[in-house]
């Protein structure tokens, strides 16, 4: 069975943004996953348009046009694949709720219960998801370092 990857905000950034700082180690893993399946959800899709429309951002603001013709062009790509999200916060976080210390971990926190919930891998540059995920999770989180 193919691996299905649900793609973090930094690594959708890293992998679609030539002047971002991990493209190439995001181009690399994403050459490295042959005929693997990947995705964003909502969530993703959110954070790829609030960053790159931010005019501080280092590599340039794109306008929000700009942004929803790139998640067009990705939704074409032939393994991509949209997950949706129906569940609530309660209900995708809960395998590992004890870990939630903070507001800066709701987000990564659905995404990594997204993940477990589908079976699917989160693909990240983010360290701190590998404690959210614990040993019992960590087949769930790809870090890219």
């Amino acid at each position: 069975m193919s691996k299905n990857y649900l793609l973090d905000v930094n690594a959708l950034i890293a992998l679609f943004e030539p002047t971002h700082e991990h493209y190439a180690k995001a181009q690399e893993w994403f050459n490295s996953t042959g005929d693997a399946l990947w995705g964003v959800c909502p969530f993703t899709e959110a954070g790829l348009v609030r960053v790159t429309t931010n005019p501080n951002v280092p590599s340039g603001q794109r306008s929000i046009e700009e942004v929803d013709l790139l998640l067009a062009d990705i939704a074409t790509h032939p393994r991509y694949r949209y997950w949706p999200i129906s569940e609530s916060w309660s209900t995708i976080t809960a395998p590992f709720a004890d870990r939630i210390f903070g507001h800066q971990q709701v987000t990564d926190a659905f995404l990594l219960g997204l993940a477990i919930k589908r079976d699917g891998i989160l693909v990240t540059f983010d360290k701190g998801l590998v404690f959210l995920a614990g040993t019992e999770f960590r087949k769930n989180i790809q870090l890219l370092e």
